[in-house]
């Protein structure tokens, strides 16, 4: 894996390793995310754009993310 900080989706995961978000409805409205669980981190890119940039997070900091958001922390 490259060291960059613009990796593409393709150098974090293949393909088969991404998933898209439950969340992300097919409805056009354009909010589509893509996440792979990796080694000690987290994959996220736009589901529209599979070959595009992407980025990587620790686990246990994407695990804090998601527990705010279900707690409604970041709902407008």
């Amino acid at each position: 894996m490259s060291t960059s900080l613009r990796l593409t989706a393709l150098e974090m995961a293949p393909c088969d390793v991404w998933f898209k978000s439950s969340h992300s409805g097919d409805n056009g409205a354009g909010g589509c995310v893509s996440v792979a669980a990796l080694a000690d981190h987290v994959g996220v890119r736009d589901s529209k754009h599979q070959n595009g940039p992407a980025f990587v997070t620790p686990t246990t900091a994407w695990s804090s993310f998601i527990r705010e958001v279900k707690t409604g922390r970041w709902s407008s």
